[in-house]
């Protein structure tokens, strides 16, 4: 016979499940907004799809079934609309992160990528805004360090012998920090990687990207983040028994490059002290000339590009991989033969040690496709980008109270293939952006082509990714023919 405490919590459980069932389900504000009763009722049935790698797929789902607008959570509402592109993230709009983005904090401190208020991201914005403008990734001191890197990828091709063949998923993310690292540091001295000479303690920091537990780690960080906290303070005897059993045996995500960070801003420091630094053309120059202007310290600058470093490996190294692959199928053979061609038609004047010219490539309107096309289907960041309405908002025909969770997703918005917006939408296809300027359905997917988001709050690395609207990218082909069997 159980006991009465035993029967005593029980009850109280079911009455409390019972309340939130009724909460949520029924009296709640979002209650006419259609999606499945299991998502409205508790936010860990969209966490286990989380944990399974499937989040954005399911909410992609979840819109095919329900329509434009989908309860995914008891405070969460997810669109795919251009209506709701606009009133979300259109400049104005008052919508402001969540602090679903504070998880990138690092050292203590906000940085672009995680400042909640428009304002707070605006004024650090405009510190960085003019290096990674397209004036200064095409021409100039930017310029010059993609180009170098690119020779140095293209060497690490070259020395690897053809019969072992070339990991390609590691070899572009070590173009892809080198990269990174010589725009935010400089030089090597002041924190600039070398991982495509293949340095040791520099291919070790990928590991923070590339280890498959990352993904794990950060489901922690973002359902779990009370307990992650407190992980992370632990020492002694805790500390020793949990570590064995954490995603890569750290409470934390990505430790190694943020202390690879932290190492740089301290190195810059004490060079500028003695007067060692000669002209970086840096982003950690940048702020460091302003920091007293702009009220910076220096857990501020470092927290800055620690935040540009984790940004800029990965989304860049995916795309590359993703776009060499679909190259290297054996049905788009005849549109790797047209973006070759496009570049052996090219003067050799705009050709420096086998790779084109950045300004030229700019205007190569094959590869603008092909870098669209990939954009759309394998965007760098394919997943919601979460915002809070400050006040009750008409969205999509439903009223939204304030402070709901409102979030999109490119994932979505790049496989509507309805009204004709994208025709058999999973099909990698460069051709479908090559209609005519004029065209009403060309005018009509670039509305929907969302990879880098909108507004104020817009991706501020997009020209170094690459921005398909202009055909930039930070790897182009040489002139001769790279990939005729390209295998990953």
């Amino acid at each position: 016979m159980a006991s009465p405490l035993l029967s005593t919590a029980l009850t109280a459980f079911l009455v409390l499940l019972l309340h939130r069932l009724f909460r949520h389900i029924f009296t709640s504000p979002l209650a006419s907004v259609p999606g499945p009763k299991l998502y409205a009722f508790t936010k860990w049935r969209l966490a286990w799809d989380d944990w399974k790698g499937q989040r954005t797929s399911s909410i992609n789902k979840l819109h095919q079934i329900y329509g434009p607008v989908v309860r995914i959570g008891p405070n969460e509402v997810h669109f795919c609309s251009l209506s709701a592109l606009r009133t979300i993230y259109g400049a104005g709009s008052g919508f402001e992160r969540t602090d679903f983005y504070r998880m990138f904090d690092a050292y203590g401190k906000k940085n672009l990528f995680t400042f909640e208020s428009v304002a707070d991201h605006a004024t650090r914005k405009r510190l960085v805004a003019h290096a990674y403008s397209k004036s200064a990734v095409l021409r100039g001191h930017t310029a010059l360090l993609v180009h170098d890197k690119i020779g140095n990828f293209l060497d690490l091709i070259d020395r690897t012998p053809a019969k072992d063949g070339l990991e390609i998923f590691s070899a572009l993310h070590y173009y892809a920090i080198d990269a990174i690292t010589g725009f935010l540091y400089g030089s090597k001295e002041f924190g600039a990687s070398s991982a495509l000479q293949g340095n040791t303690s520099h291919l070790v920091l990928l590991n923070d990207i590339m280890d498959p537990a990352r993904r794990q780690l950060s489901w922690f960080a973002v359902h779990l983040p009370w307990l992650t906290k407190w992980l992370y303070t632990r020492t002694g005897t805790i500390e020793r028994l949990v570590t064995p059993i954490l995603p890569m045996g750290k409470p934390a995500t990505y430790t190694g490059i943020r202390k690879h960070a932290l190492q740089a801003m301290y190195t810059y420091r004490d060079a500028s002290t003695e007067l060692r630094v000669k002209a970086q053309n840096s982003i950690i120059e940048r702020l460091w000339n302003v920091k007293d202007i702009a009220m910076l310290d220096e857990l501020d600058i470092a927290s800055e590009c620690a935040d540009h470093l984790l940004a800029g490996i990965d989304t860049t190294s995916d795309t590359l991989m993703f776009l060499i692959w679909c190259l290297s199928l054996p049905q788009n053979a005849a549109i790797q033969r047209q973006l070759i061609d496009e570049c052996r038609r090219l003067p050799d004047t705009v050709f420096k040690n086998g790779v084109i010219d950045l300004e030229t490539a700019d205007r190569l309107p094959y590869l603008d496709a092909v870098l669209k096309e990939t954009l759309r289907l394998f965007s760098p960041l394919p997943a919601s980008e979460p915002r809070s309405n400050p006040v009750d908002t008409v969205i999509g025909g439903y009223r939204i109270p304030g402070g709901t969770v409102c979030s999109m997703a490119p994932y979505s918005l790049h496989r509507n293939g309805d009204a004709g917006i994208f025709p058999d939408p999973l099909r990698w296809d460069p051709h479908r952006w090559l209609k005519d300027s004029k065209d009403p359905v060309l005018a009509e997917m670039k509305k929907w082509w969302w990879p880098f988001s909108s507004g104020a709050r817009m991706c501020i690395g997009m020209q170094l990714l690459g921005d398909g609207r202009d055909g930039t990218h930070p790897i182009h082909l040489p002139k001769v023919q790279y990939a005729d069997q390209a295998r990953l």
